[in-house]
């Protein structure tokens, strides 16, 4: 109850907007449901959608397409959101989880695919 105000403040509506958004922006076929919250020991977090089959992400500002498990995609999703934020109200917050979220990512099984989705 307490995890989007605790990492977004009192932006922590917009932020949960941005999560969303960029899911719908990354996953075309994606439609809402249920997600899961990560607080991770170096003080980053992440959101997943609990979604049971891999997800087919296509990015055409980066030419990304591909396809990763609904942990890497919420990572995934949770930076895009996280550098929207950081542009949108220039908080240093948000670059700050921006770039520790990322150095957990390089530790994940399938960091090759999020770090195509994100470049």
């Amino acid at each position: 109850m307490h995890f989007l105000p605790h990492y977004f403040g009192a932006r922590y509506l917009h932020g949960e907007a941005f999560v969303y958004d960029w899911a719908r922006r990354l996953c075309s076929t994606y439609n809402g449901g249920m997600w899961h919250f990560f607080r991770l020991s170096n003080g980053a977090f992440y959101l997943a959608p609990e979604i049971a089959a891999p997800v087919s992400v296509r990015w055409n500002l980066n030419s990304y397409e591909g396809s990763m498990g609904a942990e890497a995609f919420g990572i995934v999703v949770t930076l895009y959101a996280l550098c929207h934020m950081a542009e949108t109200f220039g908080d240093e917050r948000f670059i700050d989880h921006y770039h520790a979220l990322r150095a957990f990512a390089v530790q994940h099984p399938e960091q090759r695919e999020i770090f195509r989705a994100i470049d």
